[in-house]
């Protein structure tokens, strides 16, 4: 019996033998990946009527395209002798020898389509050749003809159907159900190959319906197609857009499209993208146009773009994707910063152009409605009708009214009022209150602020910042980035708060709103924030720090309109915080430093003059939004020790008896487990948000200050040989008999040492 067993277990512990899968099991899991739902289908016959020379394409679906999908062209047909062999895998007419994907033109290059089909649909083909008198129609099932050609009447070119799609797969299927979604995922299909593919004719309806959901024509104007397709409110909302490089040693390109203006209104984003002529995604892209626009017009408008790459076909590789739905570019980072660049230019330059609904109100009734709200009468309901003015009737603006300008919120000074009173009159006369993102820029103030930033911007740190690639973090404030062939640390905290303080004046009175879910009162903030900058060594003056938070507090009420309308604060009657600005999308700001905003505004603005009231508010919004550590210390390393749970105090007799050297010794049911878990998730949030937040905005907004290659911001890294050295901050280290001194405690412990200087200065 214990033999017995030995054996069984020797058996159990056996690896399991390997097997030849059958060739039709291998064939469904390869279906399934090249089909993966009925618009794959009809993406993959579609691009074979492109590749037959086709003038005219029409599609017909039924239940989404589980029950039917019908593609006829007029293309150049399929050769009798060639459909034994057509719905095999592998087999095609577009290239012969590995090499030719090189030079790859055609939508379809690997045979796989056609093939996938009848492994999960019902296929049949009819087709015909140029001179020939008539034409032949063949069924197909798992790759292989079901009968001989038959002779039929048919029409110029090939129509393909497809049959209970996915019959044999019960899971996939079940999962299809929901027709009207598939449908809709074909219409945008084809939409997208018809404003591409000019001098074709694209149609696509549902099986037994009268009209077509897409019916496009030849056309020879690109903006006449997408017209046709997408409406006269897309067309008359697009700018025409250029991009190109023809520098081999950076990246050739050539780009040409149309994007979306400032008029344009969407809910979620359409981007059409062509490579080649072939229709792909690219989600860097996407994100990188997606930054711009959040970044450059108001409430982060979701855009539509069009846009078609050609580039030489050796730097395009189209093989690596099982549906061709994405390729992979040479260069393609140098390509979408150069496409980004030139889409925040046109963006920039279009504003000027933004259009809104305004309509003259009668001055009686104007007047009327003014004096019912001075009068605090409540109408009857018979007059509120006679009264009420549609939204977009209303005057958006009036002149003689100074709200929602920010000479209002400013205290007047009484020396050379009367002077002053007839020049801001006539400014007050001549500018709209509510402006588009091109006319915020009027302010005097603003614009010199916008216009030191610009004229103050070091070239070489710009040139950095553009083109270098972030490696991680070093430490808590330092991040190692590359440019060309040197390292750099850059001190996120600076960059961060100079690159917020900058999109703040860019995007002046045009904010996203951050909604705060419980008020916060003004009063409790101010009174936390002296409380942090107390001194500990000075007794505490609490009446005095109530008393500064009461006047701060009504002084920030006072001032809470102009907050809100162009700073995005918003502060209600009774004193409470509700909202902020959003400055970076996709990043959100460490609210533990609300307190220390709202202590700032209320005591450090100048609120006389107006240049410094812009510039110490975006400079305390620049400060908050800044990427500081957390207020948790970092758990990893020596960080852990201020997670250890604090010992109850013992009697000093037993710790000297009875000092054993465990008080020394922490173990893992001294940790605070949960605390660790919260500053583990606020440190890795930060990194991500350094990476894929900051520096993306950088290279696109950034404006790098002078006063950066000299203050430490940027640090280059130099590779010595050091005979000792320091873990201690601002150190003093020998090497090869010379002294250097380096700003930083972030030192390389390696023989070959790093050595910091600032931009070649060796201290």
């Amino acid at each position: 019996m214990e033999i017995e067993a030995e054996e069984e277990e020797q058996v159990a512990t056996e690896p399991p033998k390997i097997h030849r899968l059958e060739e039709s099991v291998v064939n469904r899991i390869a279906a399934g990946e090249v089909i993966q739902r009925p618009v794959s289908a009809v993406k993959e016959l579609v691009e074979n009527s492109l590749d037959a020379s086709s003038s005219s394409i029409n599609v017909v679906v039924k239940d989404g395209g589980l029950k039917l999908i019908q593609v006829s062209d007029d293309g150049h047909g399929i050769r009798y002798e060639d459909l034994p062999i057509l719905c095999e895998r592998h087999t095609t007419s577009k290239l012969s020898a590995f090499e030719d994907l090189q030079s790859i033109k055609s939508m379809g290059f690997r045979g796989e389509a056609l093939a996938s089909m009848t492994y999960v649909a019902h296929v049949t083909v009819t087709t015909i050749t140029k001179g020939q008198l008539h034409g032949y129609r063949v069924s197909y099932k798992d790759g292989v003809m079901e009968h001989e050609p038959k002779a039929c009447a048919a029409v110029k070119g090939t129509q393909i159907t497809i049959e209970n799609l996915f019959y044999n797969m019960t899971a996939r299927r079940k999962t299809l159900q929901n027709s009207a979604d598939d449908y809709s995922k074909i219409v945008d299909l084809l939409s997208r190959f018809a404003i591409h593919h000019m001098n074709v004719s694209f149609s696509c309806r549902k099986h037994g319906a009268a009209r077509a959901d897409v019916n496009s024509v030849s056309t020879a104007s690109r903006i006449d197609a997408i017209r046709s397709v997408y409406g006269v409110s897309v067309a008359r909302s697009l700018m025409k857009i250029e991009a190109s490089d023809k520098d081999p040693s950076s990246s050739v390109f050539q780009m040409d499209g149309f994007i979306s203006d400032s008029n344009y209104v969407a809910k979620k984003i359409t981007m059409v993208l062509y490579i080649n002529d072939r229709l792909v995604d690219c989600t860097a892209l996407k994100r990188a146009l997606e930054v711009v626009y959040a970044a450059t017009l108001p409430k982060a408008s979701k855009p539509f773009i069009y846009m078609s790459i050609m580039l030489p076909p050796e730097h395009v590789d189209v093989n690596v994707h099982p549906t061709k739905r994405e390729v992979s570019l040479l260069n393609q980072e140098i390509i979408i910063e150069k496409i980004q660049s030139v889409v925040e230019w046109r963006l920039r330059s279009s504003n000027e152009t933004q259009t809104f609904q305004e309509q003259a109100v009668e001055p009686s009734s104007s007047s009327q409605m003014v004096s019912r709200k001075d009068s605090n009468q409540n109408p009857s309901p018979s007059a509120s009708k006679l009264h009420k003015v549609p939204v977009n009737k209303m005057v958006r603006t009036d002149s003689s009214n100074p709200a929602g300008r920010l000479h209002v919120y400013l205290q007047p000074d009484p020396r050379g009022h009367l002077e002053r009173n007839a020049s801001l009159t006539a400014v007050r006369s001549s500018v709209r209150l509510r402006r588009n993102p091109k006319e915020t820029a009027d302010l005097t103030s603003l614009q010199e602020l916008i216009d030191e930033i610009d004229s103050n911007c070091h070239s070489g740190l710009l040139d950095i910042v553009r083109h270098c690639t972030y490696i991680g973090m070093a430490d808590d404030v330092f991040a190692l980035l590359q440019h060309d062939t040197h390292l750099y640390l850059a001190n996120v905290v600076n960059l961060s708060k100079e690159l917020m303080y900058q999109q703040v004046l860019r995007r002046f009175a045009h904010f996203n709103a951050i909604q705060i879910s419980e008020p916060a009162p003004l009063k409790e903030l101010i009174v936390l924030a002296l409380k942090e900058e107390e001194d500990p060594e000075c007794s505490v003056n609490h009446e005095l720090n109530e008393k500064i938070a009461e006047m701060n507090t009504e002084l920030l009420k006072q001032k809470a309109a102009m907050l809100g309308e162009y700073f995005s604060i918003h502060i209600d009657n009774d004193g409470n915080l509700s909202r902020l600005p959003v400055i970076l999308d996709q990043y959100t700001p460490d609210m533990d430093r609300v307190p220390e905003l709202v202590l700032c505004l209320g005591n450090d603005v100048d609120w006389e003059e107006e240049k410094k009231c812009l510039q110490v508010i975006s400079a305390a919004l620049g400060n908050f939004y800044a990427m500081h550590p957390p207020m948790l210390p970092n758990p990893s390393g020596d960080g852990l020790q201020f997670y250890q749970k604090r010992k109850p105090f013992r009697n000093p007799e037993e710790s000297t008896s009875c000092n054993t050297g465990d008080d020394d010794v922490m173990t893992e049911n001294e940790i605070e487990h949960e605390l660790v878990a919260e500053a583990e998730n606020a440190w890795a949030q930060r990194e991500w948000s350094i990476q894929h937040v900051l520096f993306p905005s950088m290279r696109l907004f950034f404006k790098p200050p002078n006063s950066m290659a000299t203050n430490g911001t940027f640090v280059r890294l130099h590779w010595r040989n050091y005979t000792g050295f320091s873990k201690d901050a601002d150190s003093i280290h020998q090497c090869n008999g010379r002294r250097h001194y380096a700003e930083g405690s972030w030192l390389c412990k390696d023989v070959n040492a790093i050595h910091l200087d600032n931009f070649g200065i060796t201290y």
